[in-house]
């Protein structure tokens, strides 16, 4: 985790928690994880910003066998903002879980019996559950000498109860939070290797049994069962998987754009031709590419290189669970100006609460230019409009688009979010400690790859295995449930994890 002193990270602070004493008991079934997202409707852009803000106050081997293949639901849109989940199976017997994708956190967690303030019930219409580790014939407590407590203690994360027993706060940045201690059991999934589905598979991981929540945690309108960190440490499932030599280190996801919604997640690297790669920033808690231009129309923007370099105040984020994107005021200003002048004489450019928007009357796709982000090892990331661009509403018969980069001011921060990062495919490869991308159709199967025990690399296509339990089918989604935007509203404070 990084240090306190970053604007933009979690701050995990050390409390006291309830004890787990005494509550762990002494088989299996398999796990199909299903990414999910629902949607509500009705949103301006400031809301989008202000949800986003809660959001960065957090932004913070053995040979594989096989990866883990987690089909995407839900429907994607910015203006539809939505909440990414997967549902995860523990204990024995298992119990199923909704837990929240956040690639900007590493730990797993899920509300336990006797939790202080967690949510019985939850506005996403589906049905939250407890872990009590005393009804799993597998768990067993995690004491403060274990090797993954000291990896917690070295970012602040956990810390030692009573009787020996591994501990955890975290502290978000919208002032809400978590405490509870770790408990270490088994986890239920479909494992992948070749073309070959082998089900019951099950592993031995470490998670957060949360017995407190507070603030915004503790609102149903938009409750899961927990938090499903896919962060980097060695805390995070995925580090867990790969140490012990049954899924690659690496991730990654095919998030579609349109209104049919879904995509892919895999714990595996997507092979496709067109990927293009550019390193990790090292030493980083997050996922911290070095970027450093911006072009419009092939022009390049007068922005300081500085701008965009690594720091504790500074630098570029990856990040899936931001809506929109951000960059500093230094880049923001320069990129706005250059996009306006090029359109200026084809729309009617105005500002609406602080955004810069345009009135036009034809397709967006014909007026506005392209913009290219340039990363370190000559990877670029090519934006269309309306990969930057979002319809606001309509006048008089023209169309408002508007800018969706936000500024942050007194800050260099560049957070890409969901707006860009749609129908992409994104490789976390975190054993070559890099970051790849690819425009895509996330509608279609990909190629992922896998190493197999005699060191022999194979590959498999999600459209091969028949696995209806875990693949999703685009075509039979149900209808997304449209909520009234007075619960919206209230909503929108829950988002504030990254």
């Amino acid at each position: 985790m990084p240090p306190a002193s970053n604007p933009l990270v979690l701050v995990a602070v050390a409390v006291v928690v309830l004890s787990a004493a005494a509550v762990f008991g002494g088989g299996g079934k398999s796990l199909t994880l299903t990414l999910e997202r629902t949607s509500h409707d009705g949103v301006e852009m400031s809301e989008l910003r202000d949800r986003d803000r809660f959001r960065h106050g957090r932004i913070l081997q053995q040979q594989p066998t096989g990866v883990l293949d987690f089909p995407v639901e839900g429907t994607y849109d910015p203006f539809l903002v939505g909440l990414y989940f997967t549902r995860v199976k523990l204990g024995t017997p298992p119990k199923e879980f909704y837990v929240q994708i956040d690639t900007g956190s590493d730990v797993l967690w899920v509300s336990c019996n006797s939790c202080n303030g967690c949510p019985t019930s939850s506005g996403l219409q589906i049905q939250l559950e407890f872990f009590d580790p005393s009804h799993s014939s597998t768990a067993s407590p995690v004491s403060c000498s274990d090797r993954t407590c000291a990896l917690g203690a070295q970012s602040s994360d956990s810390f030692c109860l009573n009787q020996n027993q591994c501990g955890y706060t975290f502290q978000y940045g919208d002032g809400s939070g978590a405490s509870g201690f770790y408990a270490s059991d088994l986890m239920y999934f479909d494992t992948i290797v070749g073309n070959s589905l082998a089900s019951n598979s099950s592993a031995r991981i470490v998670f957060g049994c949360s017995t407190s929540q507070t603030g915004d945690l503790t609102k149903s309108d938009r409750a899961v069962d927990g938090i499903f960190g896919f962060g980097q440490q060695g805390f995070s499932v995925v580090s867990q998987l790969s140490s012990q030599g049954i899924t690659p280190n690496a991730f990654s996801h095919c998030l579609k754009g349109d209104n049919g919604g879904g995509g892919i997640l895999v714990l595996g690297q997507i092979v496709e031709p067109n990927i293009v790669y550019t390193p990790l920033v090292p030493s980083q808690p997050h996922y911290n590419l070095n970027l450093q231009s911006i072009a419009v129309n092939g022009q390049l923007l007068p922005i300081d290189p500085a701008v965009f370099q690594t720091s504790n105040n500074r630098g570029t984020i990856i990040d899936s669970g931001t809506t929109l994107a951000y960059l500093s005021e230094e880049a923001y200003d320069p990129f706005v100006n250059a996009i306006t002048q090029m359109v200026s004489q084809s729309t009617h450019p105005l500002v609406s609460k602080g955004i810069q928007c345009y009135l036009i009357t034809s397709s967006a796709s014909g007026i506005f230019p392209s913009v290219s982000l340039n990363f370190a090892g000559g990877a670029s990331m090519l934006l269309k409009p309306e990969d930057y661009l979002l319809q606001q509403n309509s006048i008089g018969g023209a169309a408002v688009w508007c800018i969706g980069f936000q500024k942050i001011q007194g800050q260099g921060i560049t957070i890409l979010g969901d707006l860009i990062l749609k129908d992409k495919i994104v490789v976390y490869d975190l054993a070559g400690q890099r970051i790849g991308w690819a425009n895509y159709d996330c509608s279609l199967s990909v190629n992922v790859s896998t190493t197999t025990g005699n060191g022999k690399t194979e590959y498999f296509n999600t459209g091969q295995i028949d696995n209806s339990s875990s693949r999703l089918n685009y075509y039979e989604l149900l209808p997304i449930v449209v909520l009234a935007f007075t619960f919206y509203v209230s909503s929108l404070c829950h988002f504030h994890l990254l």
